[in-house]
């Protein structure tokens, strides 16, 4: 069983908690009892800062609210009558359509990288993850480093094997964070016109960037997820027959804090003729479908093949758009309105597609649906940082390989400058090689000490659409450069290889050029909005 650390309250920041949290020792709690723009504010800020959300939230949202009406709730006692309440409306409405409608937001705490992956797999909810951007993952939680320790592997005869290896990874990462911070500061001098608060933050980030792939993927993360009762059930479901044990101890902690919201919208995840018998489908159909597979393709080997590669695609796809596009202002059937389209001169679809496309003045401009007449599928093969930035966006059909070093690693050119390559692979290797000892006893649990900047194999399929908002947000300069470079290459691959150019051509807030300090930017933005006052001391940073 995961020992996960408890948090410590004084009596008067209890008494304060105890009315909007669910529980206050735990690593998954609701929140409830607080207007929705506080909820979400929390998220926001959580997924950039080291706090646990209950300590944020005293730290820096108690003193901005009126809570003096709230002295008599105490939200960790269960809500008996309003489970009395939805039994009576499921019973006249039925489970599925009101489980729709209603929603929690649900603090996940102490998770590692790999159970991140598998809470944000559900394509109806909401997530804020604690970024590796902004955030030094050497801090110490309860005396020690932040990462996942399995119950039956610390019991195993490698459990001190993997405590200390993991803690040399984490001193690496430590290492390497400050040498390259401190390059980065002799390298590239502050503005004029920049505080030193920005300046501070803009090279402390570009230094996390570079040294986040020394990370393993056993490091704790914090998320903030909204969903409805429906995508919280779908979520369990899956959590409950995964064969990883953390995530199925995890589904069984947020079953439990959910229930006290919404108890009666999960009523049927652990019924074993109901719940019980939809997990056993699930974990039945993986068990055989990878049996079936190891039999089929056993003694295969990869093939050297380029980080990016667009595998399929529709030739017809300009054709395809151009027809939707026209087919709501007319009144013919759509077989009829393609034949139409493909009489059309090139003047005339150029004309169209500028009209249906506008004038973008940034990038939230999207085109209509139309653009989501055509698809393309990529095979990616980019390190396990990238994969992760990448996974979270929902409107595509995103698969990936189990994790393991076999692939090879990244390492930036920004750790060779800073005189950390030999810090930097003796951590990597020390993470394939803790893998490898692991892997027989605990194959599952093995990937918990596969670093980040190990290669990963997945697939991404997406419209036309969602290609502009993704591509274009995962170019812009401030992005991590790993997902910058998958990003560009298939914009490109879009244009060049399947010939789409002038759907290539609609991506106008495509970023090419990478300033020199990748966050400055949204430093500057950042510094702009707070007053004096609120800027805190650089002498943390």
């Amino acid at each position: 069983m995961t020992v996960y650390v408890p948090e410590q309250f004084a009596d008067d920041e209890a008494d304060v908690l105890r009315r909007y949290f669910t529980n206050l020792d735990g690593p998954v709690f609701a929140l409830v009892n607080l207007p929705e723009v506080v909820k979400g504010a929390l998220f926001a800020r959580y997924s950039r800062s080291p706090k646990s959300l209950r300590r944020l939230f005293l730290d820096e949202f108690v003193g901005e609210l009126d809570i003096s009406g709230d002295h008599t709730v105490d939200a960790t006692i269960g809500l008996e009558r309003a489970e009395q309440l939805y039994e009576r409306v499921f019973f006249e409405y039925g489970d599925d359509s009101v489980a729709q409608l209603g929603g929690v937001h649900l603090a996940c705490e102490q998770a590692s990288n790999l159970l991140t992956k598998i809470l944000e797999w559900g394509r109806l909810m909401s997530y804020l993850e604690q970024s590796t951007r902004y955030i030094a993952y050497d801090a110490r939680l309860g005396g020690r480093y932040r990462y996942h320790r399995d119950g039956a592997l610390l019991s195993s005869r490698l459990g001190a094997r993997y405590v200390g290896d993991v803690d040399r990874i984490f001193d690496a990462y430590s290492t390497t964070i400050d040498a390259v911070t401190e390059h980065v500061r002799d390298t590239v001098p502050r503005d004029p016109s920049d505080s030193e608060f920005v300046y501070r933050q803009a090279t402390r980030a570009k230094a996390l960037d570079a040294a986040r792939g020394i990370l393993p993927a056993a490091s704790l993360s914090n998320v903030g997820i909204y969903g409805s009762g429906q995508g919280f059930e779908a979520l369990l479901l899956r959590m409950r027959s995964h064969p990883l044990p953390e995530a199925r101890e995890y589904a069984e902690l947020m079953l439990f804090e959910l229930r006290k919201v919404i108890p009666s919208f999960l009523r049927r995840v652990d019924l074993p003729e109901r719940g019980g018998a939809w997990s056993d489908y699930f974990a039945d159909t993986r068990a055989r479908t990878e049996l079936a597979v190891q039999s089929l393709f056993e003694g295969s080997e990869a093939e050297p093949v380029d980080e990016v590669r667009l595998l399929d695609w529709d030739p017809d796809a300009e054709d395809k758009i151009l027809a939707a596009a026209c087919y709501v202002h007319t009144s013919l059937p759509e077989d009829q309105v393609l034949a139409r389209v493909r009489t059309m001169s090139d003047d005339q679809r150029a004309s169209l597609l500028r009209a249906y496309v506008g004038e973008r003045a940034n990038r939230r401009h999207k085109p209509g649906r139309a653009f989501e007449r055509c698809s393309y599928r990529f095979d990616v093969l980019s390190d396990y940082g990238a994969f992760r930035d990448l996974q979270r966006h929902r409107m595509l059909t995103i698969d990936w390989q189990p994790l393991t070093p076999d692939h090879g690693y990244v390492r930036p050119g920004l750790v060779d400058e800073a005189g950390c390559t030999e810090v930097y692979d003796e951590a990597l290797e020390r993470s394939a090689a803790l893998y490898h000892a692991l892997r027989p006893e605990f194959p599952e649990q093995a990937r918990y000490a596969v670093s980040m900047a190990y290669r990963m194999r997945y697939s991404m399929q997406f419209n036309a659409r969602e290609a502009i908002h993704m591509l274009e947000l995962r170019s812009s300069p401030q992005g991590h450069p790993a997902y910058r470079r998958v990003a560009l290459e298939m914009h490109r691959l879009i244009g060049e290889q399947a010939g789409h150019r002038a759907l290539a051509a609609v991506m106008t807030h495509m970023t090419t050029a990478a300033p020199e300090l990748e966050r400055l930017e949204s430093e500057r933005r950042a510094a702009a909005r707070r007053t004096p006052v609120d800027e805190p001391s650089s002498t943390l940073l």
